[in-house]
């Protein structure tokens, strides 16, 4: 019988893939959301997400309540040593939650202008921070006798951290491109699929920076490949889905692009939970000290009862999203944000 430990394990990281693929495409239109020519282009973008984001954000709610429950001395660890970027970021999804009920609001040049790029700069730093946390998650952070971070702001801006941070922000980049290129039609669709073509190209080349990192100076990350060799398969996919992503962009395949940029988001995250198991933060300091998924977890009580509670409410939201997904499917026409 699998050990409950882990089937939170697995479950928490695929809940958050769901969030990073589906989040992925609004904060990436975010990202580009500045660099649409006209205004009404960029009531194009905000209505082509405009029905999903805030259903895509419950997955994070989601993952973040369950690690809360199953596995609360990560939860603090995360949210206390973490707390300035965690912060940063809840602040600027809500500026960029904001835009969108008040854009549209006033007419005036200068409100549209102001809220356009409390929405660009909104999707931004989210897009950039989550990957710098997930850059100090793989290398490790320094943490105390009572699992608590030990170290300080700066310290999570070191170059890996960066790398990493770059690698999200260009893949979120990429995928709201392709959402872009996929849901309009005329002068859009052309600069969507060249900021596809931007996107993917720096993302490839932050994919081999990360790479060769991590093969030459964190050793602990590859530990369990070698102990599995079968988990190479993994980033593996990730490079061949990578590939196929331009090679879509290039054929002129948009529908085929987003399929691609999505699989390649679930694949590299699927390398990332392979490479840090069981670790939820490794101590760089003392792995001794690292929080793991069996010496942080709640009791076995709680977590059953718990798998109860995901088994109805998970499906609920999946079924909720497939609804309106298939709901708002097709090209967009400009709306009034």
């Amino acid at each position: 019988m699998i050990e409950l430990q882990i089937v939170w394990f697995l479950l928490i990281g695929v809940v958050l893939t769901v969030y990073v693929v589906l989040d992925g495409f609004d904060l990436g239109v975010g990202i580009w959301h500045l660099f649409a020519r006209r205004d009404d282009e960029r009531r194009t973008l905000l209505t082509s997400v405009g029905p999903v984001w805030d259903g895509n954000e419950v997955w994070l709610l989601t993952g973040g309540g369950a690690l809360f429950a199953a596995f609360p001395p990560v939860y603090a660890a995360v949210f206390s040593g973490l707390y300035l970027p965690m912060m940063v970021v809840l602040f600027a999804l809500i500026a960029r939650a904001v835009s969108f009920e008040f854009r549209g609001k006033e007419d005036a040049r200068g409100w549209r202008a102001g809220w356009d790029l409390a929405f660009a700069l909104g999707s931004m730093i989210p897009a950039l921070l989550l990957g710098v946390v997930a850059g100090n998650l793989l290398r490790g952070l320094p943490l105390d006798l009572r699992g608590d971070y030990a170290g300080g702001f700066l310290e999570l801006l070191h170059p890996f951290a960066l790398v990493v941070g770059g690698l999200g922000f260009a893949l979120f980049a990429q995928q709201g491109a392709v959402w872009v290129w996929m849901k309009t039609e005329g002068e859009l669709t052309d600069q969507a699929r060249g900021w596809a073509f931007l996107s993917w190209g720096a993302a490839a080349l932050l994919f081999v920076a990360a790479t060769i990192w991590v093969l030459a100076g964190l050793p602990h990350v590859r530990e369990n490949f070698l102990a599995l060799p079968v988990l190479w398969g993994l980033p593996v996919a990730a490079l061949v889905l990578l590939v196929l992503t331009g090679w879509a962009v290039l054929a002129d395949h948009p529908g085929r692009g987003f399929l691609f940029s999505s699989l390649t988001i679930v694949s590299l995250m699927a390398t990332f939970g392979a490479s840090v198991f069981p670790s939820f933060v490794r101590a760089s300091n003392d792995p001794r000290l690292s929080l793991t998924a069996y010496n942080s977890s709640s009791s076995d009580l709680t977590l059953e009862v718990m798998l109860v509670i995901a088994g109805v409410g998970v499906p609920l939201v999946a079924g909720y999203t497939i609804w309106v997904y298939r709901k708002f499917r097709g090209k967009v026409r400009v709306g009034h944000y």
